[in-house]
């Protein structure tokens, strides 16, 4: 088995000026007001319409991000609704093939604070340290070998994937618009939220801040 940290990839190129102006091209048609546009004033235009509550100008601009994060945690993603989301296949993914190097592969989870070794077998040489993350290791490792098991057993994927656990890694690009990117990060960071949602979420709406000022300056 394969043990990895979940990420992010923003996969949109995000130039900051040419959203805000274009944001602010289409809200002035709501006030009829494109004679006011002039240097700068697409910082002002979005600034107001934030403040106003209108948010539905922003939904004119999107962006795509690429997670790498369990199956979990993509449980939660997909009950976004207005997103369009491409994710990994446990149907149509083999993972006894050559490609994947004859290993599954689980997502650390951030509650386990050992420093665990990338590749473990049933051959590796774990001191018995009777820890929990021990059980979580243990677990994961039966999964991997009865699922291939399964495989060689005549099971397809989409069969033997019943063995396998939340803590598989799973990749999904999500897209949608900058409103429900706001909304999906006020719900996402928050106290309430899954420690490993936070875990992604937080620096993924970091970069956003840094790429796009003004639409995301206020979710804490």
């Amino acid at each position: 088995m394969r043990i990895i940290r979940p990420s992010y990839k923003i996969e949109t190129i995000l130039n900051s000026d040419s959203i805000l102006k274009s944001i602010e091209q289409a809200g002035r048609v709501c006030y009829q007001s494109n004679h006011r546009i002039e240097p700068g004033s697409h910082i002002q235009f979005v600034e107001m319409i934030l403040k106003r509550g209108h948010e539905s100008v922003i939904e004119h601009q999107y962006a795509s991000v690429r997670f790498v994060v369990d199956r979990g945690v993509s449980h939660e993603i997909v009950r976004h609704r207005l997103c369009a989301f491409s994710q990994e296949s446990t149907r149509f993914c083999n993972y006894s093939q050559e490609r994947f190097e004859d290993h599954i592969t689980f997502i650390h989870p951030c509650w386990i604070d050992d420093d665990l070794p990338e590749i473990i077998t049933f051959d590796t040489t774990i001191p018995p340290r009777m820890l929990v993350s021990d059980i979580w290791l243990e677990a994961c490792l039966n999964s991997e070998k009865f699922y291939f098991e399964l495989i060689k057993e005549g099971w397809k994927p989409e069969q033997a994937r019943s063995v396998l656990p939340n803590s598989l890694k799973t990749e999904i690009v999500v897209s949608t618009n900058l409103r429900e990117w706001r909304h999906i990060f006020k719900l996402r960071v928050s106290q309430a939220a899954h420690p490993q949602m936070r875990e992604v979420m937080r620096p993924c709406l970091d970069e956003f801040k840094e790429k796009i000022p003004i639409i995301f300056d206020d979710i804490d």
